[in-house]
């Protein structure tokens, strides 16, 4: 049986602290359980004190048979950091620009950029599946979304990680391949309609927003959008089309991360569940301490509230 993770960003405190309310203990150096594994759902880094700690309690435990991991869009972002763009000779597949380094900085600085241990995180990040599939259930970071993945599948090997030839491919904006890896890892983004925006959380104007996808055809953009409250207003109320939004094929429960939900935890729908609890908000202006949490699978094919576990 498996307990799910959430994004941890750097909390890896409250990571042992979640290990030790599963059971988990801590022996010949990585956490495990007689009989359980733990998967998580991506998003190690950046945003929180101790970023290599947490890195590397995952990593020992995905190496030591303990756990399995999917990428996240911080993951794919680290490693895009550090891949030359040999197209534009001197720049990296993931721009230094100041926008992204502030976002990566502290990750930066508690790695100390360019050291071996660096490397070493990197490396592990690049060998992370998009995705996992099980009998039971399914784990993806942001968004099962069918036609994202059948456009990625020629770039990614049998065990649904990136293959080494394809990241250039990959981290090229403006084009399909690309379009869908962001779907994927970040979610499933709808356009406004003309005339029609808001700001987002870092002040940048946007005329397009990201969706409750999960939700059911015939919803309007407010209902489906998630963008800061302050914004809401500013999102029309007007019917999506309904070849828009996929949903999800419930043939099995599907976990997410990636949404910072607030609350407490439960699922989504009765198929999916998203485990990413904001633990990073306590180092916002949020006035919502966030939760670390996990999902305590026991082959059930509806989710239930109670299997919820976390830490705050």
């Amino acid at each position: 049986m498996y307990d799910l993770i959430g994004d941890i960003h750097g909390h890896a405190l409250p990571l042992k602290q979640l290990l030790a309310k599963l059971d988990y203990t801590e022996k010949n150096g990585f956490w495990q359980h007689p009989e359980r594994k733990v998967v998580f759902l991506g998003d190690f880094i950046d945003r929180g004190p101790e970023q290599v700690e947490a890195v590397l309690i995952a990593k020992a435990m995905v190496e030591n048979n303990a756990a399995l991991a999917v990428m996240g869009n911080h993951e794919f972002n680290a490693v895009a950091w550090t891949m030359p763009n040999h197209d534009k000779p001197g720049e990296f597949l993931r721009p230094h620009t100041e926008r992204y380094l502030r976002q990566h900085q502290i990750f930066l600085e508690q790695v100390i950029e360019g050291s071996t241990l660096h490397q070493e995180i990197t490396d592990w990040f690049a060998t992370l599946p998009l995705f996992l599939e099980f009998p039971g259930f399914r784990v993806i970071h942001a968004c099962w979304h069918l036609p994202s993945l059948k456009i990625l599948a020629p770039f990614l090997d049998t065990q649904n990680r990136i293959q080494p030839q394809a990241w250039p491919i990959l981290g090229t904006k403006g084009t399909e391949i690309f379009e869908a890896m962001e779907t994927v890892l970040k979610g499933l983004n709808i356009e406004l309609p003309s005339g029609y925006g808001f700001d987002d959380k870092d002040g940048n104007f946007r005329n397009e927003i990201r969706a409750q996808w999960w939700e059911l055809n015939g919803l309007t953009y407010r209902d489906l959008a998630m963008v800061p409250p302050s914004a809401i207003e500013q999102i029309p109320h007007i019917p999506v089309p309904n070849d828009i939004v996929p949903g999800y094929q419930s043939d099995k429960p599907l976990f997410v991360g990636h949404y910072w939900m607030t609350g407490e935890p439960e699922p989504l729908t009765p198929y999916i569940a998203c485990l990413d609890y904001s633990i990073a908000a306590r180092n916002t202006k949020s006035l919502t301490k966030g939760k670390l949490c996990a999902y305590r699978w026991q082959g059930e094919t509806e989710l239930l509230r109670d299997r919820f576990i976390w830490v705050s």
